[in-house]
């Protein structure tokens, strides 16, 4: 099937990406940054390996990052697979930190959409107030809009009163061009949220990347007034790349969308980093790793 995509200079946009991440932050904004980053973290753990136990505790840090450190704020949310979100739900519950699961086959993407569909509404069921779900790569790819588009909506309706991140999977997608036209098209299928990747694969939330979806939001939302968040998920691993990100959000759509509400990150790592460069900011010497969970 054929589509007709509107050109994006990857040169000009990776200019200008890579420009804003030369911006220098000075120690009082840095600090600032490192608290807005934190609470905009969407804190992830999806391995095989995922118990019980391992995602209390993750959740017991979600909810107060650093014990000495009050000022530090709680992460967005904790996301987790299906199977885990009871567990999560009931570990979170009055601490004002959202319940966020995978959905809809996971990474891949590869299950029938009733499938897709039974999964999202279990992991509702179960105390999840945010879905993140993935496209059908290969739908997309083929220029299979309308089998996209409807996957969105079969999904969104699931959610009911969850909200759903869809994700692109942009390392897949061969051009900016097409994540625009993919951002465009799940937003117009009923995404709350566009998000960069599964954080399985080669890359994620390149600064291009999160630049083109920042500014397919920014033109939607001055053509139709509606809101739609954006997460960059795989690669954002430590404090320089999380404040590129802000600097990235406050050039293209302003202060406004410096929020939680608005803009997330997700990671595993990411928060240890941000823990140590801002103990450096308070007493003058990076905190030790091993002063932080890895979990």
């Amino acid at each position: 099937m054929s589509r007709s995509l509107i050109p994006v200079n990857r040169v000009g946009v990776d200019e200008r990406a890579a420009a804003l991440g030369r911006r220098s932050i000075k120690t009082t904004a840095k600090r600032e940054g490192i608290r807005l980053a934190t609470s905009m973290i969407d804190l992830t753990t999806l391995e095989g390996s995922d118990t019980p136990g391992k995602v209390r505790h993750l959740c017991a840090k979600a909810v107060c990052p650093d014990g000495l450190r009050p000022e530090i704020p709680s992460v967005a949310a904790v996301c987790v697979y299906p199977s885990l979100v009871g567990v999560a739900a009931e570990a979170l519950q009055g601490s004002g930190v959202a319940v966020a699961s995978v959905a809809t086959g996971f990474p891949a993407g590869q299950t029938s959409l009733k499938v897709k569909v039974d999964e999202t509404r279990e992991a509702v069921a179960a105390g999840a107030t945010e879905i993140d779900m993935v496209i059908s790569r290969d739908a997309y790819l083929r220029g299979d809009d309308a089998r996209v588009a409807r996957e969105v909506e079969a999904v969104k309706e699931a959610c009911g009163p969850a909200h759903l991140k869809v994700i692109l999977e942009t390392a897949e997608l061969p051009t900016y061009a097409h994540v625009r036209h993919a951002s465009e098209l799940v937003i117009a299928a009923g995404a709350d949220w566009i998000k960069t990747s599964t954080g399985k694969a080669s890359s994620g939330a390149t600064p291009g990347v999160v630049l083109v979806m920042l500014e397919t939001v920014r033109d939607h939302a001055h053509r139709t007034g509606e809101i739609v968040g954006v997460k960059a998920a795989g690669g954002v691993s430590n404090t320089k790349a999380a404040l590129h990100m802000l600097v990235l959000v406050k050039e293209t759509l302003g202060d406004d969308w410096l929020t939680s509400e608005r803009f997330r990150i997700g990671a595993s790592s990411l928060l240890n980093d941000l823990l140590m460069q801002y103990a450096k900011l308070d007493g003058g010497h990076y905190g030790r790793a091993e002063d932080f969970s890895k979990e």
